[in-house]
């Protein structure tokens, strides 16, 4: 899979931490890549940034076995010094075009966004010069993993899914705008996330916290396909 293959083929993007208190990170990336994620990202704010260059190392070895993809939060630097070919950013995070700037040119990147006019933003920078390549929606549920931050609700999944739909048949020769739903999906709620209009998620706890992260990725996956 390539960078450009997030255009196309990702839907389950796993985004994780360093696994500090399981100590099993590399083995743990493997067993997620195996079930079938298509990306995952290394998102720890407590990693120092040798720590962090570390276990990207490790990640991007095992991905590369895989043919899959990885990706950096908010740090640019860590992303350009890691070689990273997707790298995510908050909307309080290094400004999108900063981050255009200093990343290689093949560098997928993703924003977050939680409001209408957000998402509206975002379709206008993919289409801008900006270099927007994908997007987020969420949290649609509350989560331990974005504490404070309130769930914006399906709503905005079916939101986001009209307007990509709009912006792509103004666009001439335009591609269909990637974006994932996230925030607090799981087995129990996947499928109200597809019924609202998404085709790709992001989760964390629903594959961190499985016992076989293999049959988790697995059944999420399945779960997409039967929604």
């Amino acid at each position: 899979m390539t960078q450009h293959d997030v255009h196309t083929t990702a839907r389950l993007y796993l985004c994780t931490d360093a696994r500090k208190t399981q100590g099993d990170f590399e083995d743990f990336v493997d067993a997620a890549f195996e079930g079938g994620v298509d990306i995952i990202q290394l998102r720890d704010k407590s990693l120092e940034a040798a720590e962090e260059l570390e276990l990207l190392e490790a990640l991007h070895k095992v991905a590369h076995h895989h043919g899959r993809l990885w990706a950096v939060n908010d740090r640019a630097d860590i992303a350009l010094l890691s070689g990273a070919p997707v790298f995510h950013i908050g909307q309080k995070d290094l400004p999108l075009r900063s981050a255009r700037k200093l990343l290689h040119d093949p560098t997928v990147i993703g924003l977050s966004t939680h409001t209408t006019e957000q998402i509206d933003a975002a379709i206008a920078a993919a289409h801008g010069r900006s270099g927007l390549d994908y997007f987020c929606v969420g949290p649609l549920w509350a989560t331990p993993t974005k504490p404070g931050r309130d769930a914006v609700g399906l709503e905005l999944v079916t939101y986001a899914k009209e307007a990509v739909r709009k912006a792509d048949e103004e666009t001439v020769g335009g591609v269909l705008l990637p974006w994932f739903a996230i925030g607090g999906i799981d087995l129990t709620n996947v499928e109200q996330v597809v019924a609202a209009g998404a085709e790709r998620i992001v989760v964390v706890r629903a594959i961190t916290e499985a016992p076989d992260p293999t049959a988790a990725a697995r059944e999420l996956l399945a779960a997409l396909d039967a929604a």
